[in-house]
């Protein structure tokens, strides 16, 4: 389908919250790429140079663009900072979450994802911005076995929703909320996002452990995307005519152990050969548990996360694909990109 693209957004101001993160700090560069201006909020204690790391696997001088980027300190509860951000902004895009699988975190959970983009979406009518995108979950959408889940799978409550999801619904929620006050929006739910840099957090640390030495592997199926991927499409919608619509970006469903497997060879390592079974995983889990109660240490592995480790799901990206005619990074290039980016840094 042709999409109608409007010459306002370009030389618009632009604020993007989550900027220090792995979706914010590609979408970033590839703003400032295009020539745009940007505004990026942060928190006190982000690490900056996260994202210069993120622009010099595009460019030998990621300083140049970087020093464009007119940064914010402010959080998304601290409505005065927020305020002071949007100032003059045209178009938002909303990446910042807080992201924890621990039931004793769900107060801060909501208090960051459903409030805090509750205030994003009240700032985003106040100030008359012309287009908002959301970058959601696929975990916020509906369950269903032996069939690809599509953007028509809603929500069950009844379904056994981990804490983080039950927060990005909830943002969601605030989103559509705002389209129904006269905000234009649209609403991303990516899969499991893979992308260079961040090594030691979220799926970067996925790619650390396997490079040091992974032995295990699940029996779980998950659908996968490339964080370029992700950033395409959505400067692609936000440019375009589309508005009030969710799109699941899914690159291609894959097995942990395939996923695990072809980075292990992109690293010349051993690839993983044991299985975690379910069982094992609940035992892993509650011994887990039980040593955070004895010791004081964090909780490293949740009852939601390892049964999500074991089940199989899988994803429909055709309304995407037809909407912009888009064709996802198959998944064997994404890891390759991401080892040759990590082994770059390991380099001294």
């Amino acid at each position: 389908m042709k999409q109608n693209f409007k010459k306002e957004y370009f030389s618009k101001m632009i604020l993007v919250t989550g900027g220090t993160g792995l979706v914010g700090a590609h979408l970033i560069y590839f703003l400032l790429k295009n020539g745009q201006k940007v505004r990026a909020i942060h928190r006190k204690n982000s690490n900056l140079e996260a994202v210069k790391q993120v622009f010099s696997y595009y460019t030998d001088k990621p300083e140049t663009l970087f020093n464009q980027i007119e940064w914010v300190e402010a959080n998304l509860v601290d409505i005065a900072a927020l305020t002071i951000a949007f100032e003059e902004i045209d178009y938002v895009y909303h990446a910042a979450a807080y992201v924890s699988f621990d039931p004793k975190n769900f107060q801060k959970l909501k208090k960051s994802n459903i409030e805090g983009t509750a205030n994003i979406v009240n700032l985003c009518l106040s100030f008359n911005v012309k287009k908002l995108c959301h970058f959601s979950s696929i975990a916020t959408l509906g369950k269903v076995e032996n069939k690809k889940v599509t953007e028509e799978h809603f929500w069950n409550p009844d379904d056994d929703n981990n804490v983080y999801a039950i927060s990005k619904y909830g943002a969601e929620m605030e989103v559509w909320r705002g389209t129904q006050e006269g905000l234009d929006a649209v609403i991303l739910n990516p899969g499991v996002i893979l992308g260079s840099g961040f090594w030691n957090q979220g799926t970067g640390v996925l790619f650390t452990k396997v490079y040091k030495g992974l032995s295990y592997y699940t029996k779980g199926v998950m659908g996968f995307v490339d964080v370029i991927d992700v950033v395409k499409i959505a400067l692609k919608l936000m440019k375009s005519d589309c508005k009030n619509e969710r799109f699941i970006l899914v690159s291609e469903s894959s097995s942990y152990q395939e996923l695990l497997t072809k980075a292990a060879k992109a690293f010349n390592k051993k690839p993983p050969g044991k299985i975690l079974q379910p069982w094992m995983l609940s035992l892993l889990c509650g011994l887990d548990y039980i040593k955070s109660l004895l010791t004081g240490t964090k909780q490293m592995l949740f009852k939601s996360t390892a049964d999500s480790l074991s089940k199989k799901r899988h994803y429909n990206n055709s309304k995407v694909v037809d909407k912009l005619n888009y064709t996802f990074t198959p998944l064997k290039e994404t890891i390759k990109r991401i080892t040759e980016n990590y082994l770059k840094d390991q380099t001294p």
